[in-house]
């Protein structure tokens, strides 16, 4: 069973993952720690303690020690390491376009309200600075250090903004019951390889505040395909994305960027704070903070 706090409302009401799941399983799950509290020298039977927790039917986790020994073929390369995006050909290269696709009516909207920001000074749909998850793929670009993990089974990755969390699984497993899935901002992602080069493809992504470049929106129809490859000696991470969304834009948007190998830097303990955004500019508090300076 899988759980994401903050947008398990969306995902409960979207997928109407309450009938799917069994209107039993889910009184079970509050039922036991409710009476545990309302007794608190009760103990939780075996079966209670089964039900409280996550547990996948029928595969064992990534970390479970039985799937990290099965015998698998040695990967073509390590991801594990600290890599920072290069933008050594202009800041602006964090974004994916352009070039963009032709886009459908959400993102000629977007396209034309970050236009009139722009021109009016303004922020234009400013979910990161409000503490809103960045998401795939803009979490990948932010101007700060991330870290990958690789094991046999999965790579972990945590950007050092926000200390977003990602999961690439590698041990075979396939995609959740689109019924029962709770979407997330970074996705679901399982990787393959192809020769010298890791694909990894992810959907089920959470819509709300979702964006990419200047405020494009996406649907509960984006998905994305990357293609990573080491080069340089293993000091150059290049990753090719080819996005999808009929809703948002026609056919495939492609990008390919590159990442530079960090060998003296961490990932440190980062938090999201929207108070203290009021201190950044680009923000729309750091915006609302600066009025009376502008006066």
């Amino acid at each position: 069973m899988t759980y994401f706090i903050g947008g398990a409302a969306r995902g409960l009401k979207r997928r109407a993952m309450l009938g799917a799941i069994g209107a039993s399983c889910m009184l079970a799950l509050v039922a036991a720690p409710a009476a545990a509290q309302n007794r608190p020298d009760r103990k939780l039977t075996p079966q209670e303690l089964d039900q409280l927790q996550h547990k996948h039917e029928g595969y064992y986790g990534a970390l479970a020690p039985q799937n990290l020994a099965k015998p698998r073929p040695k990967p073509p390369f390590d991801l594990t390491g600290t890599w920072f995006v290069d933008l050594s050909e202009g800041f602006s290269k964090f974004m994916f376009g352009p070039p963009y696709p032709e886009f459908l009516a959400p993102g000629q909207e977007a396209m034309k309200g970050a236009a009139e920001a722009r021109a009016a000074g303004k922020t234009y749909r400013d979910a990161i600075g409000q503490c809103y998850p960045a998401g795939l793929p803009m979490i990948m670009t932010r101007v700060w250090p991330i870290a990958f993990i690789q094991l046999p089974t999965a790579i972990y990755m945590v950007a050092g903004f926000t200390n977003s969390l990602r999961i690439i699984y590698l041990d075979g497993r396939d995609y959740s019951d689109p019924d029962t899935v709770i979407s997330s901002y970074n996705g679901e992602s399982i990787g393959h390889w192809e020769g010298d080069t890791l694909v990894v493809k992810s959907k089920y992504f959470e819509t709300d505040h979702h964006y990419i470049d200047q405020g494009i929106p996406i649907s509960d129809k984006f998905e994305v395909t990357e293609r990573i490859k080491m080069i340089n000696g293993g000091k150059t991470l290049e990753i090719e994305y080819i996005m999808t969304d009929p809703e948002v834009w026609k056919g495939e948007w492609r990008n390919t960027k590159r990442w530079d190998r960090q060998d003296y830097s961490d990932i440190n303990e980062v938090e999201c704070i929207a108070a203290n955004n009021a201190h950044l500019p680009g923000t729309d508090r750091g915006e609302a903070a600066a009025e009376p300076a502008k006066k």
